[in-house]
């Protein structure tokens, strides 16, 4: 059989040609978010003696985020570690990899990741698997040096920049986010991520109004990107959207490109359930559209694979009367918090166990503790996975347990503290109107009511 390399030049071992266009439609589709990564498992049934191949498509299944992920991902790991001994160095870490996620080993993947990426800085996938792991755990900073790995010789790879920008802004370091992200988009304009790191970086900076305007602007290209990328980045568009009171498109794109696209899958749901959660807390009219997302939920039982995908299904099961789905898994997140032979034992203990004690205390209409509870979880909420943007769903339903108690006193702290990245944000200076004028401070209820003029209310 003739040498192969992929799409990056990176050699192939025991593919054909066919082989080899489902390894270059994995390594492109996952890096950019297409649906066209899922080739490869037709790719490795017919290739059974390829490693790399399998491999892919064992890191593919794993990539689903439910408990029946190492179940699917294990026929294709075991074809790829009897073929491994053939394999070159970068394909047998590959293999390797796919061991560790299955497995759960995840600080071993991460190391093993950006080794690999140290050694071979253009394997794009060993890149963007290590990204996803850190991100997971919440080490930003590993999450920004795995992706510096990758130049000087990946310079020419949009994709690169895309992550270096992600990296970059999850460390607060804007200006170099932005960099790359703009870099990202002179060479592929469409190029997903790279939209997404300036979604955050608009966010952070409280530009509401350039927010949205880029995001409209790019909008047309996820159109067919896979639902997690075409679904997460109009979330991103949408909070925009509620910032600027503007109802009826928020709605518009719940309905149209954030739910529906695939329901069964993890981010998907988390990514509707945020959304309603949102629209909630900002006086929003929803109708009945949790009904469908929380049937969905309830489906997934004992599901523990994330703490941070976890207490967002908790809190959608919340959203119901019926309280047996939600006390499923209430029961799983305190027997995962008392498994201390796992690695992130620490962050279900202590982050994501009061976590998920705060939700059902807020659910329960529990206000003070679900007020105490959320509050401890905070700080260190980064534990459990999720981006800064993200995990501000937390924060508002410590915000909505603080306004619900009455403690008007830390509301304002909390609210002001908020405004310093959404001032002119319609439901912020509306709470801050109310917690002021409950204050005795009718001057600055006043400014922060005068600030929501100009908006439109569908």
């Amino acid at each position: 059989m003739p040498e192969m390399s992929d799409l990056y030049g990176l050699p192939v071992t025991g593919a054909d040609a066919a082989t080899l266009q489902g390894i270059d439609d994995f390594v492109h589709g996952f890096i950019s978010f297409q649906t066209k990564a899922a080739n490869v498992l037709k790719a490795a049934e017919a290739a059974p003696d390829c490693p790399l191949v399998n491999a892919y498509a064992a890191i593919l299944y794993m990539l689903l985020e439910a408990p029946v992920a190492p179940q699917l991902a294990a026929p294709f790991l075991k074809a790829a570690e009897t073929a491994a001994p053939n394999a070159t160095p970068r394909e047998q870490a590959t293999v390797n990899a796919a061991r560790l996620f299955h497995d759960g080993k995840i600080p071993e993947l991460i190391a093993l990741c950006e080794e690999t990426i140290r050694r071979f800085p253009r394997d794009m996938v060993m890149l963007k698997l290590g990204q996803y792991h850190t991100f997971n755990i919440g080490d930003f900073p590993a999450m920004l040096r795995i992706a510096t790995r990758a130049f000087p010789a990946s310079d020419d790879i949009a994709y690169a920049h895309g992550m270096l920008a992600f990296g970059y802004e999850e460390c607060h370091l804007l200006d170099q986010a932005e960099a790359a992200a703009r870099c990202a988009m002179k060479l592929r304009h469409d190029e997903p991520w790279a939209h997404h790191a300036l979604a955050h970086i608009y966010l952070t900076r409280g530009d509401v109004a350039g927010g949205t305007a880029f995001l409209e602007s790019v909008a047309d290209t996820w159109r067919d990107l896979n639902s997690f990328m075409r679904s997460h980045n109009w979330w991103h568009l949408a909070l925009f959207y509620i910032s600027q009171g503007r109802h009826d498109d928020v709605l518009r794109a719940y309905d149209e490109n954030v739910w529906g696209l695939a329901k069964d899958y993890s981010q998907d749901q988390v990514g509707a359930v945020s959304l309603l959660a949102r629209l909630d807390f900002a006086g929003i009219d929803v109708g009945d559209r949790w009904a469908d997302v929380v049937a969905h939920v309830a489906q997934r039982g004992a599901d523990t694979v994330s703490p941070f995908l976890t207490l967002q299904y908790l809190y959608a099961l919340g959203r119901t009367d019926d309280r047996a789905a939600l006390g499923v898994m209430m029961d799983a997140i305190t027997a995962r918090a008392a498994d201390t032979t796992q690695y992130d034992h620490r962050a279900w203990a202590e982050v994501a166990l009061p976590a998920a004690q705060g939700i059902v205390a807020h659910a329960d209409g529990n206000w003070s503790q679900a007020a105490r509870l959320m509050g401890i979880a905070l700080p260190r909420l980064a534990e459990c996975g999720g981006s800064h943007a993200q995990r501000d769903l937390f924060d508002q339903i410590h915000l909505d347990a603080l306004m619900a108690n009455g403690d008007m006193a830390r509301a304002q702290q909390v609210l002001e503290m908020r405004r310093t990245y959404d001032p002119d944000g319609v439901p912020l200076n509306r709470m801050l109107a109310e917690v002021y004028t409950r204050n005795g401070l009718p001057e600055l209820a006043a400014q922060a009511q005068a600030r929501t003029a100009g908006h439109s209310f569908d």
